[in-house]
């Protein structure tokens, strides 16, 4: 360790660095070997000690180099004075990261790093007097109020290899001649504009934005915050720019390959498992894929990873597509990786006869885990592996691993395994399957993905994917993760909703409870909420949790433009009008179907004598601040141009309130009633099911919360069906996710259960979220 080597602590001190950060660096064994052999480079060169100069110069070379391969070149650089300022260093890193073969065009680079280029004390006094001449008229107006950073950008733009802080002197120098020293007017605080008040959210555009609790501004569209996130990644073809990005002696022309046949466009592919429901979090990465695609000009492929036929099904297929376009994205091709068996195995062959992975005969149970022993089998000879690949299928529990340790130490990563199950695409051909660490990064290859874009865990993958691309020497994309993003009260693993299944308590994957996508679209969630919730949330590193009621605040904004509003009463209270103003023949009312805008049309409402509304609108005693209707206080209802008041009360057997008989008086002559309600008459009857939360805790999942496990945790109340709900007839016939706003009651979806004879609603969020919710 250089901690460990006599003399560094001195040798560190004596090209300048503090003993506080001498010490700090030996305590950073890659920095302090590197810092080490920079330095030792240098006085060979020297004959002597390097000054502070040199030595603050090495430091940052040292500690910002990427790849240590071109240390003895940059030193020399330093050490002969051919770089002396961290402006032509920060160019001399730049180059040297973009230009990752060797040898380097020592021209170019002395070009690209300013090396010989000498800016004299007269030049510098040119460049700041003409920029002064060009703002005179502001700066004797401002005075020394005028933004000086101004005139140093333009004297830098003109002589880019100039000392900054001598350019500074000189703005100093030429602005105090014109301007004289500062008066007791230049040293007064300059007073802050007045805050302008907010302006009211535009009604069509997008409301404020409530992220964990907080208001805030509207968050950028995931367009736009795709197009800030690509600014640190690479561009096509420039895959060497990348951190930990392996260049190999054929790395720039299999990129130049790459770019001719990609002609520079962005490539991403989404790669779900065929073994399951997409869910919440598959909605961010479908989003970040065919976003940045789109985003950058570039097309984004849905690659079915089917290597596993023992729990794949044409269901699955069908509906991972089906999502997809749901949400509106449409893929550039559909492919999978069974597409590619044939060169995987070919490839396979030749890791293989490369010496990069051999034949091992462990159990499966032994090379489980991070820690399993080493395979006696490592070192077998590379025929004997070739022969036994040839007949693996014959050999019960061997399988094919590559030799190479991983970011989260797991050693030789399984290749290949035997699966004796017919593949739903390729049938009997094979019953060997690659496993997802040997087929991913090769059918990026193939198919020259520019961007691998998955989710954090996928981190300690990235080795394995850079290792097996250059172990093979083909075109290597790069790999890019994410935070991905999870939702409380909720469970989306594909065997622990299986689970759930199975035990009953829900009924299928897109059971509305559930945060399938299949479920959030069946329940009513409208795929644009979905894209939009992805937006705010954003493209963070960080696992993001979020809560529920921020996904239903999306929802809410979308269904509030898009769903009609129609009347129903899912607890319905017999109403007879006594003096109705046609008492043997229908009204019909024009009913807005959306009532801040009436340029959105009407539909027709039937009003008869015998009306229904809800049960909790009536009060026979009404408690404090109950508005509605009641003995002695009318109520309007909604659209009708008329206020009804309680004329007699019918209970039944128990004393329940049965029916009432009510007057109506047109609203000019009535007394301006405290509250509108919402009726039918001559309705439908419908069947209306209501959600709330299908697991009681936060984190399910969570042994500390629950444990008993989360099948314990289970909302005994998460569903409740009201079977004999009334709607008006306006919504007769209407086709399955169709949505509704039903008054003062929520937002509404058509359940695929619906029949001719009868419709069945889900609710799919309320008006307003309940801050009582569990």
């Amino acid at each position: 360790m250089a901690a460990d080597e006599p003399g560094a602590l001195e040798l560190f001190v004596s090209i300048g660095l503090s003993e506080s950060k001498a010490r700090e660096t030996l305590r950073n064994q890659a920095l302090s070997a590197l810092l080490r052999e920079a330095v030792v480079q240098a006085q060979e060169i020297l004959g002597s000690a390097a000054d502070k100069t040199v030595g603050t110069l090495l430091y940052n070379v040292a500690s910002r180099l990427k790849d240590p391969k071109h240390l003895g070149f940059l030193v020399e650089y330093i050490a002969t004075k051919k770089i002396v300022t961290d402006l032509q260093l920060n160019a001399a890193l730049e180059y040297v990261k973009s230009h990752p073969v060797e040898p380097i065009d020592a021209a170019d680079f002395a070009r690209e790093c300013g090396v010989g280029v000498i800016v004299t004390p007269e030049q510098i006094e040119e460049a700041v007097e003409a920029s002064i001449s060009k703002h005179k008229a502001q700066l004797l107006s401002e005075r020394y109020r005028f933004n000086m950073g101004l005139l140093m950008g333009e004297a830098r733009s003109k002589l880019k290899w100039a000392d900054g802080k001598i350019i500074k002197n000189e703005v100093d120098l030429q602005v105090l001649h014109l301007l004289g020293p500062k008066t007791e007017a230049d040293l007064e605080k300059k007073s802050k504009a007045p805050k302008a008040r907010a302006t009211e959210p535009d009604k069509k555009g997008k409301a404020a934005v409530v992220e964990n609790g907080d208001a805030c501004q509207e968050t950028k569209s995931l367009m736009e915050q795709l197009r800030g996130e690509a600014l640190k990644f690479h561009k096509p073809g420039e895959n060497y720019k990348t951190e930990g990005y392996v260049v190999t002696p054929n790395t720039m022309n299999l990129l130049k390959q790459h770019l001719e046949i990609t002609g520079g466009q962005v490539r991403t592919r989404f790669p779900p498992e065929p073994n399951g429901i997409l869910h919440i979090g598959h909605a961010k990465a479908i989003n970040f894929n065919f976003g940045f695609a789109k985003a950058n000009g570039g097309i984004c492929f849905l690659r079915y990873d089917d290597t596993n036929p023992e729990k794949e099904e044409e269901k699955y297929f069908t509906a991972i597509r089906d999502i997809v376009e749901w949400l509106g994205y449409t893929p550039y091709a559909v492919t999978h990786a069974s597409d590619y068996f044939d060169q995987l195995y070919t490839w396979a062959v030749d890791l293989i006869r490369r010496g990069h992975a051999y034949i091992c005969h462990q159990k499966v149970e032994e090379i489980k885990g991070h820690n399993p022993p080493p395979s006696p089998w490592r070192d077998r000879p590379v025929e004997e592996s070739l022969l036994l690949f040839e007949v693996l299928p014959f050999h019960g529990e061997a399988t094919l691993r590559m030799k190479l340790v991983m970011e989260d130490g797991k050693m030789d990563p399984v290749a290949y395994r035997i699966k004796y199950t017919p593949h739903h695409r390729t049938g009997d051909k094979w019953c060997i399957y690659p496993t997802y660490d040997y087929t991913h990064c090769l059918c990026d290859s193939i198919e020259n993905i520019t961007h691998s874009l998955c989710t954090k865990e996928f981190q300690a993958r990235r080795s394995s994917y850079f290792w097996l691309c250059n172990a093979l020497d083909v075109y290597c994309p790069v790999q890019w993760e994410y935070g991905r993003l999870n939702l409380l009260y909720t469970v989306v693993s594909k065997r622990k909703i299986i689970r759930l299944v199975d035990s009953g308590a829900v009924r299928d994957w897109d059971d509305p409870r559930l945060f399938t996508l299949t479920a959030l679209r069946r329940r009513g969630f409208p795929a644009e909420a979905i894209n939009n919730f992805c937006a705010r949330v954003g493209v963070t590193v960080a696992q993001c949790t979020m809560e529920p009621h921020m996904l239903e605040a999306c929802v809410r904004e979308v269904l509030n433009e898009q769903a009609p509003r129609v009347m129903a009463v899912l607890e319905p209270l017999c109403v007879t009008i006594v003096n109705f103003p046609a008492p043997h023949k229908t009204l019909e009312i024009d009913v807005p179907n959306f009532p801040a805008d009436e340029t959105k049309g009407f539909h027709k409402v039937p009003f008869q004598p015998t009306i229904y509304i809800e049960q909790s609108d009536f009060r026979e005693v009404p408690e404090k601040g109950y508005k509605r209707l009641a003995p002695g206080q009318p109520v309007g209802l909604r659209h009708t141009g008329y206020v009804i008041a309680v004329q007699s009360i019918t209970k039944d057997t128990n004393g329940r309130v049965k029916e009432l008989e009510v007057t109506c008086t047109k609203s000019e002559a009535a007394e301006k009633p405290k509250a509108f309600i919402h009726w039918v008459s001559n309705p439908l009857v419908c069947e209306v099911r209501q959600y709330e939360r299908l697991f009681l805790h936060k984190n399910p999942e969570d042994p500390a919360e629950v444990p008993q496990g989360f099948l314990s945790d289970v909302n005994p109340n998460s569903l409740s069906v009201i079977e004999e709900a009334l709607v008006d007839r306006s919504v007769c016939g209407a086709k399955p996710f169709t949505k509704f706003q039903f008054e003062r009651l929520g937002y509404f979806s058509v359940d695929p259960d619906s029949t001719g004879a009868k419709l069945v609603f889900n609710r799919t969020v309320t008006l307003k979220e309940d801050p009582g919710k569990v």
